[in-house]
């Protein structure tokens, strides 16, 4: 179902950063960075949605207001 793979990849990019930094360090070969078995149009944009949610968030969240 192409919900269900939009959810994998989303959760799967949410994970990535973590994941990322931990294999870096040589832990967690077990788990992929990236599942290709689930590659796919749908898998992709939840992956790519999700890896960047993290950055877009802190991006967004710095604002600066004029003193008064």
């Amino acid at each position: 179902m192409w919900w269900a793979d939009l959810l994998w990849g989303f959760w799967n990019g949410l994970t990535a950063w973590v994941v990322l930094i931990v294999h870096v360090f040589g832990g967690w070969e077990q788990y992929p960075f990236y599942d290709v078995t689930r590659a796919g149009n749908w898998y992709d944009f939840g992956f790519l949605v999700g890896a960047g949610s993290p950055l877009l968030g802190a991006i967004g969240g710095t604002s600066r207001r004029a003193p008064a």
